[in-house]
């Protein structure tokens, strides 16, 4: 990574030297004005109001305009010479726990690396007391032409540097809130809570810029000749004024979304046939049922009439039939031999 700035951090009486680079990187996809006729680039050129012509890059400077319209010019030079002590440092000033830093105030970030084998044991040792004591420090250091507050961590081995805004840059939420009383019931809550739940936490590695996704998407397309991907129909929902039905329709959409795809619990249906075994007086119960069971045959032959062809059926009528005679004569034999 290609260094920013170069310049030490003063920690009391100890020096650090080291190199300020980019800690975060944009993949936003840039843009080039054309006229739309023929496709021509539009250019912003720099032209010298006094001479009516084009100027290059190394004749321009800076300078200030002061009320009257008076032009002050500054010099690269005459900022090297500010009486600051910040110019070519970071200069540590305290150390706080994070939770005192206003998320408000936080803005760009940087990694400092430490300058040359000699940075390497005073670098160190600022990030292991950092660790411990579990704090940030707050610093002040100059870059592009102002002063400015920035607050150092500890990220993974390295030491980041967040630029602040000083605390009178923030502006304080006077107007934004509604101006109107309402009141929040504890079932409102609840759904709320429960919402929050639902959807739960998320690994922010897992995040990504889908819109730029579907831009590169719609550039592939134009750029081989086809027509790009085009977006699908929103859903149409109603207009939801009850605040309730909004919450227990976000929830239980929230849990549909969370279910996995294609995963459906198998429950085992209860087989109504049979009961199942219980201890004490349940299982007399069950016996009692086995007994009427025995003692009604109609419904078991009724079963194996449904379930058998009606032939079988008129032949086991009549075997049981001729079974009875033949018990009925020996009973008869038995009462003449008496």
């Amino acid at each position: 990574m290609r260094s920013i700035w170069n310049g030490a951090i003063s920690f009391g009486l100890v020096s650090i030297p080291i190199k300020l680079v980019n800690a975060t990187e944009s993949h936003a996809i840039s843009f080039r004005q054309i006229h739309t006729e023929d496709n021509g680039r539009i250019r912003y050129r720099k032209v010298c109001e006094v001479e009516d012509r084009e100027v290059s890059q190394s004749e321009i400077g800076k300078a200030y305009e002061d009320a009257d319209g008076t032009i002050v010019p500054i010099t690269d030079e005459d900022l090297s010479h500010l009486p600051i002590p910040t110019a070519r440092t970071i200069e540590i000033v305290a150390f706080v726990p994070a939770d005192r830093i206003d998320p408000l105030q936080m803005g760009a970030a940087y990694y400092l690396a430490a300058s040359g084998a000699p940075a390497a044991k005073p670098y160190t040792l600022l990030r292991e007391a950092l660790k411990r004591s579990n704090k940030v420090a707050i610093a002040k250091f100059a870059l592009r032409g102002r002063e400015r507050l920035g607050m150092l961590r500890v990220v993974d081995d390295a030491i980041a540097m967040h630029a602040l805004l000083w605390p009178d840059e923030v502006r304080a939420p006077e107007g934004v809130a509604p101006d109107v009383d309402v009141t929040i019931r504890d079932k409102e809550l609840d759904l709320a809570d429960a919402l929050m739940d639902t959807l739960g936490e998320v690994e922010m590695a897992d995040l990504h810029d889908e819109y730029r996704e579907a831009l590169e998407e719609v550039i592939a397309a134009k750029a081989a000749g086809e027509a790009p991907p085009q977006a699908p129909e929103p859903a149409p929902g109603g207009k939801v004024l009850d605040l309730m039905a909004a919450l227990e329709n976000s929830v239980r959409a929230a849990r549909e979304s969370r279910e996995p795809a294609g995963e459906a619990e198998v429950r085992s249906l209860p087989d109504r046939r049979s009961t199942p075994k219980e201890t004490d007086g349940k299982k007399s119960t069950s016996t009692a049922k086995k007994t009427t069971a025995k003692k009604t045959p109609s419904r078991k032959s009724t079963s194996k009439t449904a379930s058998k062809p009606a032939e079988p059926a008129k032949k086991a009528t009549a075997k049981k039939t001729a079974a009875k005679k033949t018990a009925a004569k020996k009973t008869s034999a038995r009462k003449r031999s008496a």
